[in-house]
Order: C-alpha cells, then structure tokens, then sequence
C-alpha cells in the first residue's frame, strides 16, 4: 500500500457512515532495527497548515486555541488501530459525534447561520 497515494487526503467516515473530514496527516512511530509504524490519522487545520511548513502551522495552533481554547490547539488524532476499511474513503470505527471534531461547525450554525432569516 502506497499511503500517500491511498491514504492522505481521503475522505474519513465514522462508523454511522458519517463525513467527519479528510486526512491532512500521518503519525509514525519510529522503532530501532525496524521500519517506521503509522499509529494515528491526524485530521484538522492544524496538520494542513503543518504541511505547509512549521511556521504556518505554529499560527494555526495558536489561532485555534485563542478561538477554541487549549483543546483545539492539538490536531484530531484517530488511533490507527480504529481503521476498519481503506477504499475510496477511509472508514475508522468512531463516533464523529463523541469528538470534538464537529465543534466549529456546531459554534458557526449556533451563532451566525441560524441568525439568517430564513436559514
């Protein structure tokens, strides 16, 4: 399997078939005498801008946290071991509801969508 080609940037679905965001990032473990082991997908704005360079995602994990709070300055981890099907999307056995994950949206249509006559 060729990760980055079938695996960033992929659409995550949880268990409910859910669209809970793509993966922008890789998280490996390094073992001595063996190769590199992915043990989390990371999701999120923070990753993207990471990918990007240090700098841009040093801004986004500041920016999230002055928006959000300490919670949000860290990228949305999912534990590889959650992976249940790696196709199209890529589907992990989790509740998206159960993580912080739907927090902006949530704040956005409590505050500004739902404030539009009409929305």
């Amino acid at each position: 399997m060729n990760l980055l080609r079938d695996v960033l940037d992929k659409q995550v679905l949880d268990r409910k078939g859910v669209k809970i965001g793509k993966v922008d990032g890789l998280v490996a473990e390094l073992r001595p005498g063996k190769p590199p082991r992915i043990v989390a997908a990371e999701l999120g704005s923070i990753t993207l801008a990471h990918r990007l360079g240090a700098r841009p995602g040093r801004w986004a994990a500041r920016l999230a946290a002055w928006l959000g709070g300490d919670r949000h300055s860290e990228p949305h981890r999912i534990s590889w071991k959650k992976v249940r099907d790696i196709g199209l999307d890529i589907e992990f056995d989790i509740d998206g509801r159960e993580t912080s994950i739907f927090d902006w949206q949530d704040w956005l249509r409590d505050h500004f969508i739902g404030r539009i006559p009409g929305a």
